[in-house]
C-alpha cells in the first residue's frame, strides 16, 4: 500500500471503510428481503465502478460522493429508512410526523449530479455553462425518477407485502414520491453551485 500513489491510496481507504459498512449492514438486518431491494442497486454501481477504475479513474471527490452514496443506502438497507434511529429520535425530539431518513437520502442522493457532470465533461463534447448545467440535472432528476419508478413496480408485483412497504418507505404520505424528486432536484442544484469549482480543478489534474 506504501507504493501506491497517494490518491490511489485515499481511493483504496474509501472503499474499505464502504465494505466495513457494508459488512456490518448484512449483520442481522431488520429484513433481508428489504436489505437486498435497498443494498443490490449500490452494490452493483460498486463492482462497475471497482471493474474499470484501470480504464477510467473518477476524480476523488466522485469516489467521496458514490462512497457517501453506498454508505447511506446500506445503513438505509440495514434499518429500513423508516426506521434509521437517529432519524427516529430525532423524530421524537423536534416531535416530526415522520422519520425523514429517505428525505435526508434522497437529497444527499443529488449531489451524484457531480458524477455525472464529470462523465459529461469527460466523455462527450460538452463543456462547462448553462448547457451542461442543465442536462446534467436533468440526467440526475430522470434517474431519481426511474428510482420512484422501480419501487412502484415492486410496490404492485408483491401487492403491497410488508417487505415492499419498507422499500417504498410513504410513511402515509401520498406525495412521497414527489418530495423525493424535488429534494435530489435541490440536493443536485446545491452541488452544482458549491462543488463545480472544486471539481474544476480536480478534473484538470485528471487530465494532466
Amino acid at each position: 500500500m506504501k507504493n501506491l500513489p497517494q490518491k490511489s491510496r485515499v481511493h483504496l481507504y474509501l472503499l474499505l471503510v464502504v465494505i466495513a459498512v457494508f459488512i456490518w449492514s448484512i449483520i442481522k438486518p431488520a429484513s433481508y428481503s428489504s436489505w437486498a431491494l435497498e443494498v443490490v442497486p449500490a452494490l452493483i454501481g460498486l463492482i462497475v465502478v471497482v471493474a474499470i477504475y484501470h480504464r477510467f479513474r473518477f476524480t476523488t471527490l466522485s469516489y467521496t460522493i458514490m462512497a457517501i452514496l453506498a454508505m447511506l443506502m446500506f445503513v438505509g438497507g440495514h434499518y429500513t429508512y423508516s426506521h434509521v434511529p437517529l432519524f427516529d429520535w430525532l423524530q421524537d425530539q423536534f416531535d416530526l410526523k415522520r422519520n425523514h431518513y429517505d428525505r435526508f437520502g434522497h437529497l444527499l442522493k443529488g449531489v451524484s449530479v457531480i458524477v455525472i457532470r464529470e462523465i459529461m465533461l469527460r466523455k462527450t463534447p460538452l463543456t462547462v455553462g448553462g448547457w451542461l448545467f442543465s442536462i446534467v440535472i436533468s440526467i440526475t432528476l430522470a434517474i431519481s425518477a426511474l428510482y420512484e419508478i422501480i419501487e412502484w413496480l415492486a410496490f404492485k408485483i408483491a401487492k403491497g407485502g410488508k417487505v415492499t412497504q419498507g422499500f417504498l418507505g410513504m410513511q402515509g404520505d401520498q406525495w412521497d414520491a414527489q418530495w423525493d424528486m424535488s429534494l435530489t432536484l435541490v440536493g443536485s442544484i446545491l452541488a452544482l453551485l458549491f462543488l463545480s469549482k472544486l471539481h474544476d480543478r480536480l478534473l484538470k489534474e485528471v487530465k494532466k
